[in-house]
Parts: C-alpha cells; structure tokens; sequence
C-alpha cells in the first residue's frame, strides 16, 4: 500500500471510530436518532426554518424530514408555527427542552473529541488543527453545503477565536446566485 493509501484508511478508521463515540454519546445524551440530534442542534443555531430546509440541512428526504419532525414535536422538543409571512407555511423551532437537548448532546459529542484530541502534543494538536482545517476547505468544493457539513458542529466552540473553515469556503464560494451569474 502506498503512503497516500495508509494515510487515507487510517483517516478513514478515524473518522469512523470518532463518528461512533460521538453519535453514540450525543444520540444517548438527547434521546434521540443521529439525525434528530442534527436537527436539534441545526435548530438550535437556526430556529425558524421549515421543515424541507431543515431536511435538506441534515440530509433527509422531505417526507423523512416530515417524520423526523412529527417524532421531536411528539417528545416535546421542537414545535411548528406559522411562517410570519406566509400563513399557508410552518416553521420548526426548537422548545426550551429542546434547547436543553441540543446543549446535552453537544456536551456529549464534545467529551470523546476532546478526549482524542487531548492525547497529542501542543504542537500536535496545532498541526491537526491546520489539517482539518484545510480538509474542511476542500471538502465544502466537493459537498458544497455548510449547513450539512456542519449539523453537529458546537459552532460556538468553533468560531469563538478563529473563524469556520467551511463558512469561510463557503464565503469564498459565493452564493448559488452568484455562483450562477459567474
């Protein structure tokens, strides 16, 4: 096997093995599936969307996205309102519980990041940072979302000395609009 192949199934080993502590301990935290925790923590960032926005930004189909959010206004964690402008529309939000849900599973899939991240150097862990912020990059050229990329980011973790790699490519992208008049 080649370096470059090493390198890529042992970040693929990674990856996976993070994913798995941390959905284990966020699904567990909040009491509910992977892409209701993704829900609750895109909510919980941007409340008010409807329930296809907040589908396509954790990347469920519409009628999937229906379900999913029929099951969290059942547990009391998010509830529909009418659009202020358009009657004829819902929008999703999140209810105090669910807030509270959304904080417990970030704390949650927080503890094995900073556990693995904790077992390198200073140095280490400055060179990983510039990594994954450099992966992080390319990869939105590839996805092209950031909502998706980021529906279990602690954003404020994220932003609160430095500024999101996948906002800033997505920045540097330009809307779909723009991208359109190009």
């Amino acid at each position: 096997m080649h370096d470059s192949d090493r390198t890529a199934n042992l970040l693929g080993a990674t990856a996976l093995a993070l994913t798995d502590l941390m959905l284990e301990g966020a699904t567990e935290a909040a009491g509910v599936s992977a892409s209701g925790a993704a829900a609750l923590v895109t909510l919980s960032a941007s409340p008010g969307v409807s329930v296809t926005e907040l589908g396509r930004r954790v990347g469920l189909t519409q009628s999937a996205a229906a379900r999913m959010v029929d099951s969290l206004e059942a547990d009391g964690l998010i509830e529909r309102r009418p659009h202020p402008f358009n009657n004829r529309w819902v929008t999703v939000h999140p209810t105090r519980a669910g807030r509270r849900a959304a904080h417990r599973l970030l704390a949650a899939r927080g503890g094995p990041l900073s556990h693995a991240v904790a077992t390198l150097d200073e140095g280490e862990r400055r060179e990983l940072t510039r990594l994954l912020e450099t992966l992080l990059t390319r990869l939105y050229g590839r996805v092209g979302k950031a909502q998706y990329m980021c529906r279990l980011c602690d954003r404020a973790r994220c932003t609160a000395d430095a500024s999101c790699p996948v906002g800033e490519a997505e920045k540097e992208a330009g809307t779909p609009e723009r991208q359109a008049r190009r």
